[in-house]
C-alpha cells in the first residue's frame, strides 16, 4: 500500500506545470530560478499550488491597491480631471453619497434624490454595498468615503481569493492556470473599480461546482451571480447546449431550476415590496444610451450621427442572440464536444463585444474565464495587453476631455484607438478558442488525454446528438460502395475511367 508521501508525489507528478508546456511561462520562471528553483522543495511542503496561487492574487490585489493611492490620498476630492490622469479613477467612493449611503437612505426603498432616483445596481449587488456602508465608521465626509472604499476593498479581495482557488481548482490537474488570473495585469487595475467582482466570484464558485458534477449547486450559484450582474445567466446557454449533445437533461435541469429559485429567492422580497426600485437596473440598462468603450461609440464619433437608443437595443440583441446560435452550431458540429470554460468565454465574450458600454472593469468578466477556456500565457498576455492599453486610454480621454483648453490627455481619435484595440485583442481571443474548438489537437488542456476538467457530468460522456452526423454517415456509405467496387468515373474523353 503506498504511503502518503509516495501518494503525495504521485500527485505532484500528475499535475500539470505551464513551465514545462509554456514557452512563455518557462521564461517567466527565470525570474524566480527557473522550472524547478531553489526554493521548489521548501515551497512544494509549505504551500500547495492552490495556495500560491490564491496568495499572488491577493498580493497582485493589493498592488491594485497602491495604484489607487494618489486618488485615496486627495485627487477624488479635487475635481475629475486629477483622477483621470492618474488612472485611479473608482465608483465606490463617489456613490457612498451619491446613492445615499452617506445619508442612511436604504437602497431601492428610499427614493434618491436627482434624475437617478433609485439605486441602479441587481440587488445582491446592492445587499453588498449596504453592508459595506454599515461597517464604514462616521466622520468627515471625505473620511467615510476613504473608508468606504476600504471596506469594499477588503470585501473585494475576498471575492478575488475566491476567484483564484476556485480558477485553480475547477482543471484538477492544471492548479496553476490559476496564476493567469492572479498575475492578470487588468485584474488588479480594474479590480476596485466597481462591485463586478462579486458576481465574478459566485460564477468562477459555479464553474467549480459544475466540474464537480454538481449541477444544482452550480445553477444556485449561477442564479445568486445573475442577482448581482446580469451576464453570468448566459452560461446556462452552453451548459443547454453541451448537455444536449451528450443527452444530459436532467443535469440541466436541476441547474436552470436551482439558477431560477436562487434568483428569486434574493429579488423576490425587493420586487414585492419595492418594486420602482427592483426595476431601476432593468430600465436604466435599457434607457441607457451609447456609452464609453462601445463599437458604437466609434461609429457615432466617425459619422457624427446619433443612433436611437432602441435601435441600438434591437440591433444588439438581434446580433447577440445570432452569435449565440453561431456558437450554438459550432457547439453541435464540431468534431469533438467542445469544453464547457470555452464556450461560457465565447458567449459572454459576444455580450461584451456587441453592448453598448463597456466600462473597464467589465474585462474581469472574462479574465477567469479565458484562462480556462485557453491558458495558454502568450495569448492570454496578447489580449491583456490590449486590456491595458484600453484602461489606460479611457482615463487619459477622459482627462482631455475635463481639461477645458489645457487639452491634457489623449483626443477623440486616440482613444476609438483604444476601443479598436480592446475590441481586437478580445476577437483575437476568441479566434483562438474557435480554433482549439475546431482542431481539439491544438487545445492545451486536452493534450495528456483530458476531456473536459470543467465540464463535470459531460466530462468523457458519449455524444447523442450531433449535427454533423448527416455528414459522417454520408462518409460512410462512401467508404462502403468504395468497399464493394472500384469506383467508375467517366474521363474527359467521354470513356469510363477507373479511380
Amino acid at each position: 500500500m503506498p504511503s502518503a508521501e509516495d501518494t503525495s508525489v504521485h500527485q505532484e507528478r500528475a499535475d500539470v506545470r505551464p513551465t514545462h508546456q509554456d514557452e512563455v511561462a518557462a521564461a517567466g520562471s527565470e525570474l524566480i530560478g527557473g522550472r524547478s528553483g531553489r526554493w521548489a522543495r521548501l515551497g512544494s511542503t509549505v504551500l500547495t499550488p492552490v495556495g500560491a496561487v490564491a496568495l499572488v492574487a491577493i498580493g497582485m490585489f493589493a498592488l491594485g491597491m497602491v495604484q489607487k493611492l494618489p486618488c485615496y490620498n486627495w485627487a477624488w476630492f479635487r475635481g475629475a480631471g486629477s483622477q483621470y490622469t492618474h488612472a485611479c479613477y473608482s465608483d465606490i467612493p463617489h456613490l457612498y453619497s451619491g446613492r445615499g449611503f452617506a445619508d442612511g437612505l436604504v437602497p431601492y426603498f428610499d427614493r434618491l434624490p436627482g434624475d437617478m432616483q433609485f439605486l441602479e445596481y441587481p440587488v445582491l449587488t446592492g445587499v453588498f454595498m449596504q453592508v459595506a456602508a454599515w461597517l464604514t465608521p462616521g466622520g468627515s465626509l471625505q473620511e467615510q468615503e476613504q473608508a468606504y472604499w476600504l471596506v469594499n476593498a477588503g470585501m473585494l479581495m475576498i471575492c478575488t481569493a475566491v476567484i483564484a482557488v476556485c480558477v485553480a481548482r475547477t482543471h484538477r490537474r492544471r492548479p496553476w492556470d490559476g496564476l493567469l488570473v492572479a498575475l492578470a495585469p487588468a485584474f488588479a487595475l480594474t479590480a476596485t473599480i466597481n462591485w463586478d467582482l462579486l458576481a465574478v466570484a459566485l460564477t468562477a464558485a459555479a464553474m467549480l461546482m459544475w466540474s464537480r458534477s454538481r449541477p444544482l449547486a452550480f445553477g444556485i450559484l449561477i442564479g445568486l451571480a445573475t442577482a448581482a450582474k446580469l451576464y453570468p445567466v448566459l452560461l446556462l446557454g452552453p451548459a443547454f447546449v453541451l448537455c444536449w449533445r451528450a443527452g444530459r437533461w436532467r443535469q440541466f435541469g436541476a441547474a436552470a431550476l436551482g439558477a431560477a429559485g436562487s434568483w428569486l429567492v434574493v429579488n423576490l422580497p425587493v420586487m414585492i415590496f419595492a418594486p420602482e426600485g427592483w426595476k431601476k437596473f432593468y430600465t436604466f440598462s435599457q434607457e441607457r444610451s451609447i456609452d464609453f468603450g462601445s463599437f458604437w461609440l466609434v461609429i457615432t464619433q466617425r459619422t457624427g450621427d446619433s443612433i436611437d437608443v432602441s435601435t441600438v437595443n434591437t440591433v444588439s440583441t438581434l446580433v447577440t442572440v445570432g452569435l449565440c446560435a453561431a456558437i450554438g452550431v459550432l457547439t453541435l458540429t464540431a468534431p469533438r464536444r467542445p469544453r464547457f470554460a470555452q464556450l461560457a468565454f465565447l458567449v459572454v465574450a459576444v455580450f461584451i463585444l456587441v453592448n453598448k458600454v463597456y466600462s473597464p472593469q467589465y474585462v474581469l468578466w472574462l479574465i477567469p474565464l479565458a484562462a480556462l477556456a485557453k491558458p495558454r500565457w502568450r495569448d492570454f498576455l496578447i489580449w491583456q495587453a490590449c486590456e491595458v492599453l484600453y484602461f489606460l486610454g479611457i482615463w487619459m480621454y477622459l482627462a482631455y476631455t475635463t481639461s477645458g483648453d489645457k487639452h491634457q490627455g489623449l483626443p477623440t481619435e486616440g482613444y476609438q484607438l483604444a476601443i479598436v484595440l480592446h475590441l481586437l485583442g478580445t476577437l483575437y481571443l476568441c479566434a483562438v478558442v474557435v480554433r482549439d474548438i475546431l482542431m481539439p489537437e491544438r487545445d492545451e488542456v486536452r493534450r495528456d488525454g483530458s476531456d473536459d476538467p470543467s465540464g463535470g457530468v459531460l466530462d468523457g460522456a458519449e455524444d447523442v446528438f450531433v449535427l454533423a452526423h448527416l455528414v459522417e454517415s454520408g462518409a460512410a456509405r462512401r467508404d462502403a460502395a468504395e468497399a464493394e467496387g472500384p469506383r467508375v468515373e467517366w474521363g474527359s474523353a467521354g470513356a469510363p475511367a477507373a479511380d
